[in-house]
């Protein structure tokens, strides 16, 4: 506690500055946890819970709570929020201070500022992880039910870890680091470093956030830049240039990111030529393809056979860490034991030797203001508050209360809860004390948890869709507690080294909790509902009628007044209709898919508009673990399942952590890159610092450290620029116009067939000679494909409608067209736009087909170049290159 002192002493005094002084003074570092000596001595009577410091922490809670949804969503996993937040208070309050004449915010202050907002990013984890998964089950999303179960699962694992605060944090005090919460009270007490610091968390801020707005707002560059190798089919290596993923590849290291980033080359440079190569020459599908393998585009290609062989990764690779973690698990809960026997005896020993009158009662002294929890009473009402809530979900739903969402819970599942949440909370509290957040193996318990929930419903006989629910709301009840348990466990050891009181502390997580939780479902609903696509392409028709008349929900579609009821099929309820949500009119004819955002499969609207998509990896596992287990009519493709499961295997024989090498796996290969990136630019700043300072490459860094910093910057600034984007409409002429510098077109000659056409323009965009075309023939092929889904929208306009056909028209009416007309006129004529002739296609697929040849001369738009992104996104790494390598403020 040297460093603080001397920093303090630089700065002009504030009023409590002298007992802080003293206390910093009087700090033994290595002295035993009941002689410990927070820089914030006992006897200090500073500003701590005050309602400024209470709604800071909220609001930025909730600003860190959706960057870390937007990026679980994306990659599954996200970093830790308390020593931004730490940073940022300090300085918010610091300017506030400054312009408004107000005193500065105290170390407490901060420090509750702090509590509160981390609450955000744990909420969004265990709900990104686990919600999502409704969607692909065939339930509905909607705020209730995300907002019950964030709440729910928020409050239990703070209820249910405030007991076991004076055996980890206390008595344990030299045992159990808890690495972020120390290396947060190092921030809060370094209190000086928090001017300059928080200027290079605001510069990425800034930054990325432009960068975003540019990139997925007004469409300046690529998203995605890729190239195919034209003498390896299937190999096509690619990034994508986000700020956000940049940075937790920094954050996170060099050897996680390229271990992340080595699953992704084993699927997309190994698997997906392998893929190719063996089954080209196929002349029919291989299972579960629908498309002969020569034919599939890359999407299809991961949808069929790379997602499945992910899955079985990520599933076997969180049971690893969660058996690695068993000794430390078992270790944990025979030490509670041990320290809660040992408390029982001391307090018969003190009862025993009291020196009261016989009769009389014992006198209750008042606890230390260091010392001071919840009272036990309310911490147990409140748990058992809880679980009678979580219990009485259905009944209120059914009997009482229609607006309660309906969880199918039951009684055996609140135990479950119950049993569950209790262990993971006290296995989570404890690895976070000697692991740290980032290697707690929350998705590990999570899935054990939906495992053996989902086991006990099977031998009990409760294998319906309403059973397939409740398991899913045990599972994800239990990991939201393990999660913000473990962050509740740095939040308290934070306040243990800086001398908070405890009780303000728990009361500032609760409403923390509370806020993100509240607000994490409308951001989720509202990610997913930005990218849901409402398309007529494609659309199956089953053999069996649908009657609407059982179809009790309606829903419009997007510019589409009309009404429709909404269809939900489930995974092997109906043969001939994969699994998804229609619209269907009166009639009983599907009229729209409802492909959402998050796990969805079309990624483009029927206009031509790109959609970006998220991934949610671990909530697909989840899906297909409730399914698997629970759904008699899902056949999973087992043997892509073990394949990933051996794949796990083999990486734990060898002395790799299999777990982020299965979400590599898992990932597209773009999403992969950018993280290696971030982790090549680490290790550059660390073999500098350590050249520089003699240290190891582990220490080169801090988590306060500049590189660290700017990191969190690009990954807030990112992310909420994300989001922000999503929720805005912007205006397409605009976006158009402004990206036009980059694109080109290209006319078309006229050929035997569009295919033909497709790669004639391919290889004009290539740049490639007649002669050269020949040897890259799988570079020519992905460009067409590129250029085929770029011009798509426009095909359709130029099919042939023969004189005399009756075209069916949106509103099921027909009529009829007197001359030979291009089916973009007619829908001009008839629809007001030659942009609904797609949609006129889809409803008369067996009258009219695709065009075989496009007129010649007409202009076709090629894909954008790859030098405007990739140029875009090496300044953003040699900013970060260029601040990591900056000199940390020293703290002398």
């Amino acid at each position: 506690m040297e460093g603080p002192r001397t920093v303090e002493s630089q700065q002009p005094a504030p009023p409590t500055a002298g007992i802080v002084a003293n206390a910093a003074a009087n700090a033994t570092p290595n002295s035993a946890a009941d002689e410990h000596h927070p820089y914030v001595p006992d006897e200090a009577r500073l500003p701590e819970f005050t309602w400024g410091a209470v709604v800071a922490g909220a609001l930025l809670g909730i600003v860190f709570g959706a960057s870390s949804l937007y990026l679980v969503l994306k990659v599954g996993l996200t970093v830790s929020a308390s020593i931004p937040v730490a940073v940022l208070s300090i300085t918010l309050f610091r300017v506030l201070a400054k312009v408004f004449g107000l005193r500065s915010a105290t170390i407490l202050e901060n420090n509750i500022v702090q509590t509160a907002g981390s609450a955000g990013e744990s909420i969004a984890f265990g709900v990104g992880v686990t919600m999502p998964a409704l969607m692909i089950l065939g339930f509905e999303m909607d705020v209730g039910r995300v907002m019950v179960v964030a709440v729910l699962g928020g409050l239990l694992g703070i209820f249910m870890m405030i007991p076991l605060r004076r055996t980890y944090i206390v008595r344990q005090h030299r045992t159990l680091k808890y690495p972020e919460g120390t290396a947060c009270a190092d921030v809060l007490i370094v209190g000086e470093q928090g001017g300059a610091t928080a200027k290079t968390v605001f510069a990425g801020f800034g930054v990325a956030a432009v960068y975003q707005f540019l990139l997925l707002g007004m469409n300046l560059w690529k998203e995605t830049p890729s190239r195919a190798i034209a003498w390896f089919k299937g190999a096509v290596p690619s990034i994508e240039v986000n700020p956000a993923l940049l940075g937790v590849g920094y954050i996170i290291g060099t050897r996680i990111s390229c271990v992340m980033a080595g699953g992704g080359v084993l699927a997309w440079l190994v698997f997906a030529p392998a893929i190719h190569f063996f089954g080209d020459s196929l002349d029919k599908p291989l299972y579960p393809g629908k498309t002969k393998i020569s034919r599939m585009s890359e999407n299809e290609l991961r949808d069929k056979y790379m997602l499945y062989i992910g899955t079985g990764a990520v599933a076997a690779g969180g049971v690893f860490s969660l058996m690695q973690a068993m000794p430390l698990i078992i270790g944990s809960l025979m030490g509670s034991v041990k320290d809660f026997r040992s408390a029982r005896g001391r307090a018969a020993a003190a009862s025993a030797t009291s020196t009261q009158p016989a009769g009389q009662p014992v006198t209750q002294l008042t606890p230390r203001r260091t010392d001071q929890d919840l009272p036990l009473w309310l911490v147990g009402a409140g748990g058992m508050s809880l679980v009678l809530a979580i219990w009485a979900t259905q009944p209120l739903h059914d009997y009482v209360f229609s607006w309660v969402p309906d969880l199918h819970m039951n009684l055996v599942g609140a135990a479950l809860i119950v049993l569950f949440g209790f262990l993971f909370v006290t296995v989570s509290s404890r690895l976070t004390g000697e692991i740290g957040s980032s290697s707690n193996p929350i998705s590990g318990m999570t899935v054990a948890t939906l495992l053996l929930t989902c086991l006990i419903f099977y031998a009990l006989g409760w294998t319906t869709a309403d059973f397939r629910l409740a398991a899913l709301s045990v599972a994800a009840i239990v990991c939201v507690a393990a999660s913000n348990a473990g962050t509740t466990s740095q939040d308290l050891k934070t306040g243990y080294l800086v001398g908070a009181t405890p009780r303000k502390q728990q009361w500032a997580i609760i409403i923390g909790a509370i806020t993100s939780a509240l607000v994490i479902g409308a951001i989720l609903i509202v990610l997913n509902r930005a990218s849901t696509v409402y398309t007529t392409r494609q659309l199956p028709q089953p053999a069996k009628p649908i009657d609407p008349a059982n179809l009790t929900e309606l829903e419009r579609a997007p510019g589409d007044p009309t009404p429709y009821h909404v269809w939900r099929v489930r995974e092997g309820e109906v043969s001939d209709v994969p699994a998804g949500k229609y619209l269907v009119n009166d009639a009983g004819k599907i009229k729209y898919l409802v492909d959402p955002g998050i796990n969805g499969k079309v990624r483009q609207r029927d206009n031509g508009e790109a959609v970006q998509k998220f991934d949610a990896p671990k909530a697909v596992l989840m899906a297909q673990i409730v399914d698997g287990i629970l759904n008699p009519k899902v056949t999973m493709p087992w043997v892509l399942v073990m394949l990933g499961v051996f794949i796990a295997v083999v990486l734990e024989m060898c002395g790799v952590s299999s777990l982020p090498f299965a979400v590599g796996v898992y990932l597209p290969l773009s999403t992969s890159t950018p993280i290696l990136a971030g982790g090549l630019v680490r290790w550059v700043v660390d073999r500098r610092q350590r050249s520089v300072a003699g240290r190891k490459a582990s220490e080169a860094e801090s988590e306060s450290s500049p590189g660290v910093l700017l990191s969190t910057g690009y990954i807030a600034g990112g992310t909420i620029a994300g989001v922000l984007v999503a929720l805005m409409s912007f205006d397409s002429h605009l976006t158009d116009r402004l990206s036009q510098w980059q694109y080109r077109q290209i006319a078309v000659s006229q050929a035997p067939t569009l295919d033909e056409q497709l790669r004639d323009a391919a290889s004009e965009d290539l740049r490639l000679s007649p002669e050269s075309a020949k040897t890259h023939a799988a570079e020519i092929d992905e460009q067409a494909k590129e250029i085929r889904e770029l011009n798509k929208a426009a095909f359709p306009r130029y099919a042939i409608v023969p004189a005399g056909t009756r075209i069916v028209l949106p509103d099921d009416s027909r009529t009829l067209v007197a001359e030979k007309s291009q089916l973009g006129d007619v829908a001009k004529d008839l629809l007001g736009s030659p942009g609904q002739a797609s949609q006129l296609l889809d409803l008369n697929d067996k009258q009219l087909s695709f065009p075989k040849r496009l007129p010649a001369g007409t202009l076709l738009k090629v894909p954008q170049r790859n030098w405007p992104a990739m140029t875009a996104f090496a300044i953003l790494c040699a900013l970060l290159l260029a601040v990591g390598l900056r000199k940390p403020p020293a703290a002398t």
